[in-house]
């Protein structure tokens, strides 16, 4: 998906802590990917900070944090609170993966974006992503 001035939008997808489970984080970043958007990876065991700072160097959109850990209460948080500190107010943080709804809930209401369950059809966060940028971005 590209944004008004043709600049494809940027997606930095990450496996924070210790959760080894990828194959769902490298089917999204493909997807996305398809869409036209341009991913980044960071690969496993990536801790919060890490995450923020290649989302800094790297200048993107949005960041996809997937986690089937249980730990999502803490990770996104955590990324959310460094991604103020460093001023990051327009990039999307979103993510998905085994989250209980009223956690889901609780996350949206701290300033994480939409999460996505197992399931959903990557045509769908695409979309989300693509509108979200399009909407909060300054291209």
């Amino acid at each position: 998906m590209v944004n008004p001035v043709n600049r494809p939008v940027r997606v930095l997808v990450a496996k924070v802590g210790l959760d080894g489970h990828d194959r769902g984080a490298k089917v999204i970043a493909s997807a996305l990917r398809d869409a036209g958007m341009e991913v980044i990876y960071t690969g496993l065991r990536q801790t919060p900070e890490m995450v923020v700072n290649a989302a800094l160097q790297e200048d993107v959109d949005a960041i996809g944090i997937s986690i089937l850990s249980g730990a999502h209460m803490t990770v996104f948080p955590r990324v959310l609170a460094i991604m103020q500190e460093k001023g990051m107010n327009d990039v999307l943080l979103t993510g998905g993966g085994i989250i209980p709804e009223e956690d889901i809930k609780a996350l949206n209401q701290l300033g994480v974006g939409k999460i996505f369950p197992p399931g959903t059809h990557t045509q769908e966060i695409a979309g989300y992503i693509t509108e979200w940028t399009a909407a909060h971005r300054n291209f």
